[in-house]
């Protein structure tokens, strides 16, 4: 017997035992903060793993599939043209309406397929941050100051932050570039163009799927806002035909699929998800029963799926405990974090970069969220330093990242972030 290993299991008994006897059930707070998480995964389950992530996932699993490894280290490899390289990924918010988890399943595709350390935490990073609609609702909301502020430091911290992930962890990165010099060259299937079609419809579909509704029911976006779903059909058709046509998807299966989401759309016209949903579930259906490329990629998407998603709904959950939703109570009080960010004092700036950190917003959430807290004395360089920070980055975010990247990485990744939105939060309100 081994004693060493039998007192650490009656360790962790002893301490499982503390800790279910004096279970704080019963107190208001407690209570409360465990409702508010079931409600943050029930709200996130029905909003955000459909609609974001089941798509996200099936895109990574394409780039791991469709996109050859010798072209990812070409544009994005740590031998890469770094100009080009985080050229590229600091701007690729601007056509993602994404928030901090439905980036994920992204990274983690371009990061294994080999793209170096930098270029793809600046892709990590300027996902969800450099997100034109949260840029322009942020302009129209907390003024345009604060706006052009937030579109121009995603921009510039998403190749700082690369360029800082790559000098610190360098040897990762000169181990990554000796590869592709022994690697064979990837067999060429079909032209470049047709790839790109096919990922710029996938792309489409996850975007207009997730449109927000803006606040000006007269502008521009609330026009596509009106039209989203037809939009979205619009890619959803071209998809099915880029299937058909360049894929080798069997006809009569993707018509099938596409006449249930027809009928069922028709059916229940005020719940476009259940067709969406439908559609996706048709996909995976055809993909996982093909015996070539399609099954491969159902293979590699449903590798994504089992890594990332389980985590993400602990992370939400967790979130949810502590910091509740919008308007409800978690373990945490909301008039401390209101008090912690009154002013633009360093003090004020780090914590405001700190909770954002960890906090979950989903997308184009943290202005009203911002206009509230602004409204009961926050000072504009926390309010800098909280978008800087929080639409980038989770509690939920960071469990998966370091499943991708390891601790050490993850570590760095996060403090980053925080320090510079902290800097960034401090500067600006010190001038503004």
């Amino acid at each position: 017997m081994n004693w060493k290993t039998e007192w650490k299991n009656l360790l962790w008994i002893v301490l499982i035992f503390i800790g279910c006897f004096y279970l704080p059930v019963g107190y208001q707070r407690f209570d409360n903060a465990m409702l508010e998480a079931f409600h943050l995964v029930k709200w996130y389950a029905q909003e955000h793993v459909l609609l974001c992530l089941v798509p996200a996932f099936f895109i990574a699993g394409a780039i791991g599939v469709f996109v050859s490894q010798a072209s990812v280290m070409k544009y994005l490899g740590a031998g890469a043209n770094k100009f080009l390289a985080y050229g590229v990924a600091s701007v690729s918010g601007t056509i993602l309406a994404v928030c901090s988890c439905t980036i994920l399943p992204l990274f983690a595709g371009i990061y294994r397929m080999g793209a170096g350390l930098g270029p793809a935490t600046a892709f990590l990073y300027s996902g969800p941050a450099i997100n034109v609609l949260a840029i322009v609702l942020t302009a129209s909301v907390l003024g345009p100051k604060m706006g052009i502020a937030r579109g121009v430091g995603a921009v510039i911290f998403s190749i700082v932050i690369g360029i800082l992930m790559a000098f610190i962890f360098r040897k990762d990165d000169q181990a990554k570039a000796a590869i592709p010099m022994v690697m064979p060259e990837d067999e060429v299937i079909r032209p470049l163009w047709q790839n790109g079609l096919y990922f710029f419809s996938m792309v489409g579909i996850l975007v207009f799927a997730n449109w927000g509704k803006p606040q000006d029911p007269n502008g521009t976006w609330a026009v596509i806002h009106a039209s989203k779903w037809l939009l979205t059909s619009g890619f959803a058709i071209a998809f099915a035909l880029i299937l058909v046509l360049w894929f080798n998807l069997k006809a009569w299966k993707v018509i099938t699929t596409g006449f249930v989401v027809a009928i069922s759309a028709w059916a229940f016209p005020a719940q476009p998800i259940i067709a969406f949903t439908l559609g996706f579930i048709g996909l995976a259906v055809i993909t996982s029963l093909d015996k070539g490329e399609g099954g491969r990629w159902f293979s590699s998407s449903w590798d994504f799926a089992k890594q990332i998603l389980p985590l993400l709904l602990i992370g939400v959950f967790i979130a949810g405990a502590l910091l509740g939703r919008v308007g409800h109570e978690g373990l945490i009080p909301s008039e401390w974090v209101a008090m912690a960010v009154g002013g633009n004092s360093l003090r004020a700036n780090f914590f405001a970069s700190f909770a954002g950190a960890f906090m979950y917003f989903a997308t184009l959430t943290e202005v009203p969220i911002l206009q509230g807290l602004i409204g009961s004395g926050m000072g504009q360089g926390p309010a800098l330093a909280l978008l800087l920070a929080g639409p980038a980055l989770s509690l939920p975010n960071m469990l998966v990242i370091r499943s991708v990247l390891g601790t050490k990485k993850t570590i760095v990744f996060v403090c980053l972030v925080i320090v510079m939105a902290t800097v960034s939060g401090v500067i600006f309100g010190t001038f503004f």
